[in-house]
């Protein structure tokens, strides 16, 4: 671990002495580029477990999906509670996994409606549409994270 943790530290100097311009702009926007960062690791997370358990030992689509969802599932809730959010209480695990699991099926839920909405009513882009509705949506889960599920109390 402190292999990293010195590769880490090295980086951050060399960032914040030769770009002190763009340290500064990350270091203020630091949650939200690691939210970033940790939604894009549990969508590709969810890639390669998908390619494993389909691709390489050839289980069903659906299982292979459901279970990829549940594995990436459980990377994402880990990276936002301990790394975006910096959130170690270990007292209140059971109910902020709860509490994203409600918030993923509201997000299923809107997405289904905004998708419905977008395309059906306003004749947009499918493609442009889930954009849409993706960032959407992550603007949505950031507030719900970093206010409700992962709030930190005040020091």
């Amino acid at each position: 671990m402190s292999l990293i943790h010195d590769w880490y530290h090295r980086f951050r100097h060399h960032f914040a002495s030769h770009y002190p311009k763009s340290y500064h702009f990350c270091e203020e926007r630091k949650s939200v580029i690691k939210f970033i960062i940790s939604g894009c690791f549990a969508g590709g997370s969810d890639l390669i477990f998908l390619y494993i358990f389909h691709g390489l030992f050839s289980w069903g689509i659906v299982f292979s999906t459901s279970f990829a969802f549940i594995l990436s599932f459980l990377v994402s809730f880990t990276l936002q509670k301990f790394w975006t959010f910096r959130n170690y209480s270990q007292d209140k695990v059971v109910q902020q996994l709860t509490l994203y699991i409600l918030n993923a099926f509201i997000g299923l839920y809107l997405n289904g409606y905004f998708m419905h909405v977008l395309v059906n009513k306003y004749a947009v882009w499918y493609i442009l549409s889930q954009v849409i509705v993706n960032l959407t949506l992550a603007a949505w889960n950031f507030v719900v994270y970093k206010f409700i599920i992962f709030k930190t109390p005040a020091k």
